[in-house]
């Protein structure tokens, strides 16, 4: 009993047991990302609003009109853009660094005492981290643009943490598999990408013709998309039994990862 209740943990164990060591390299993720700025981390704040603009400018002429909310209840576009890239660049982050997680560090694969399986906790925090900033800019623009936000934003946690989840079994996944095949790193950015374009972050997936809507429908950044807009734009409640289930499938995911990654990493010193 014992056993598989360690087994079970083991996960969230090495979370706990090397706490120290992963806050360390989470500060590390963060500022190294920003090192040599003029403006420092104030980039978490700046470049997500940036990246807004743009594809503000590029996309809200065109698919503005597609969403009812732009023309029924005058909500901007900007905001309900941004509420779904939300959770999109939480996903995307593990997916693009996780390829360069062990291959980027020969290093620790060297050091027969450094714990490889928890170098994804350090990247979901900081994904986590920029979270927060884009959740703060969110609510100051909407502060700004409709002088109002809605008090369900206190049910966000619950909406990010099945896509948080999902991250770190596709980054324990990706990790691995990055080792063996370099190929991956040239894939999953074109993955990610098909993730934003072919979710109801960037076009509502009543719109998409009834051919190509389960496309929209399979992808799982869209079910958490809508709920984000539900508690942030909205004002309503998120489908709890829908997030039930997506997150006994996230965890299933990530404990298919970690299993992936404990059963290979014994080859990693001798590949790289």
């Amino acid at each position: 009993m014992v056993k598989y209740l360690s087994a079970l943990l083991a996960p969230f164990l090495a979370l706990v047991r090397d706490r120290a060591l992963i806050l360390e390299l989470t500060r590390r993720e963060v500022d190294g990302r920003y090192r040599g700025a003029s403006l420092g981390v104030l980039w978490s704040l700046v470049s997500p609003f940036l990246l807004l603009c743009i594809y503000t400018i590029a996309f809200g002429t065109v698919m503005g009109g597609r969403w009812p909310e732009v023309q029924a209840a005058g909500t901007p576009f900007s905001i309900i853009m941004f509420a779904g890239m939300i959770p999109y660049f939480v996903l995307s982050e593990c997916m693009i660094r996780s390829p360069e997680l062990v291959v980027g560090n020969p290093s620790y694969v060297k050091r027969v005492v450094f714990p490889l399986e928890i170098l994804p906790w350090p990247m979901l925090l900081s994904a986590l981290f920029h979270c927060l900033m884009n959740v703060l800019v969110f609510v100051i623009m909407r502060l700004v643009m409709q002088h109002d936000f809605e008090w369900t934003i206190i049910y966000l946690p619950f909406v990010i943490l099945p896509i948080a989840v999902l991250g770190l079994g596709m980054a324990w996944f990706l990790a691995s598999i990055s080792v063996y095949f370099r190929d991956v790193r040239q894939v999953v950015g074109l993955a990610s990408m098909a993730l934003l374009f072919l979710s109801s972050a960037m076009i509502p997936t009543a719109t998409v013709p009834e051919k190509y809507r389960v496309i929209f429908q399979l992808n799982p950044v869209s079910f958490i998309v809508d709920q984000v807009r539900a508690v942030l734009i909205w004002g309503t409640q998120p489908d709890w039994a829908g997030l039930v289930g997506y997150m006994l499938g996230a965890v299933a995911f990530m404990y298919a990862g970690y299993t992936w990654f404990m059963s290979t990493k014994r080859g990693f010193a001798d590949v790289l």
